[in-house]
């Protein structure tokens, strides 16, 4: 994935969920005359509205949304066919002299938008197989600790009960003899692929917690048990976002597996625990160039930066 030829600067606002993010991305959008380049590994898929909080009619009648609803629940979609979905929308909001705008928390994603995929070896089942059979006898921990001592980047960032990556930061040393950390580290210092004004916006994660809960209240007043029935009469329990976040709660409480409260209960940990991983992840991006809340968006200081950044964009004032 190479750069986008004659590119101009872009604007990105990341950032942990539900704090406030899509709320003052509308209001800049009404500022320099903007739309929404949406970067939610969720809101891309029909049909989960309430569990992702797409955005409301009203928002989506009042600024251009793109990358929402854009995939069956069944389709499948990764990084890689993410940006080059984005960069389609970014050219389509630009042709119309439009200010794109990226606003999202999947991380991944969004590096892959903006400076591209890390080029790493596929996975090699027979030593991905030893791995597993080794992170099964030795637990854990263990290979937790067998990875921090080559490559203390991940282990920082990753559980230790995240098996999934655990074995894939172990696989990729072996393969290459490079910790994976240090090469995500060198890739994300290296040219990127959009000229970007990064902003990472949060709220104190002090009152980042009851703002969760009453979401959670919200969607599940909402209907989300009823939507996620309805999801899996059509399409089964295969759609890979039942497995996101919030989603994989509600299908156990679906299945009847946990009460209501407990449900509740379940989606507001994991939630918080999702926003401290998207906190990691942000916070040793070295590509975020501003750090404020969603309200300083439109403080004066924050829009002369943004106006500067995007010198060669005609804004609407």
């Amino acid at each position: 994935m190479g750069a986008p030829h004659d590119s101009p600067p872009l604007l990105a606002i990341v950032g942990p969920t539900g704090v406030g993010k899509t709320a003052g991305a509308l209001a800049l959008c009404g500022e320099l005359g903007g739309e929404i380049i949406g970067a939610d590994s969720v809101q891309v898929y029909r049909g989960f509205d309430i569990g992702s909080s797409k955005p409301t009619a009203a928002q989506l009648g009042d600024v251009r949304h793109h990358l929402i609803d854009v995939c069956a629940p069944d389709e499948a979609i990764d990084a890689m066919r993410y940006a080059g979905l984005a960069d389609e929308a970014i050219r389509d909001a630009r042709a119309r002299g439009r200010v794109p705008i990226v606003v999202g928390g999947t991380g991944l994603w969004i590096r892959a938008l903006l400076r591209g995929l890390l080029s790493v070896p596929p996975a090699d089942p027979e030593l991905r197989r030893e791995l597993e059979q080794r992170y099964a006898r030795e637990g854990a921990a263990a290979m937790h600790a067998a990875l921090r001592a080559i490559d203390p980047r991940t282990a920082e960032h990753v559980h230790p009960n995240d098996q999934l990556r655990v074995v894939r930061a172990l696989e990729v040393h072996a393969q290459t003899g490079e910790a994976l950390g240090e090469l995500r580290h060198a890739h994300a210092l290296g040219a990127p692929r959009y000229d970007a004004l990064t902003l990472y916006a949060d709220v104190p994660s002090a009152h980042h917690r009851p703002t969760l809960e009453a979401r959670v209240d919200q969607m599940i007043a909402a209907g989300w048990a009823d939507e996620v029935r309805t999801i899996v009469a059509a399409h089964g329990r295969q759609p890979r976002a039942l497995g996101a976040v919030g989603y994989r709660q509600m299908l156990a409480h679906v299945d009847g597996a946990a009460s209501l409260e407990e449900t509740r209960d379940a989606i507001v940990g994991a939630t918080a625990g999702y926003a401290r991983r998207q906190r990691t992840w942000f916070n040793s991006d070295p590509a975020v160039s501003l750090r404020l809340t969603p309200a300083e968006l439109l403080e004066t200081e924050a829009l002369a930066r943004i106006r500067r950044h995007l010198r060669s964009v005609t804004i609407a004032v």
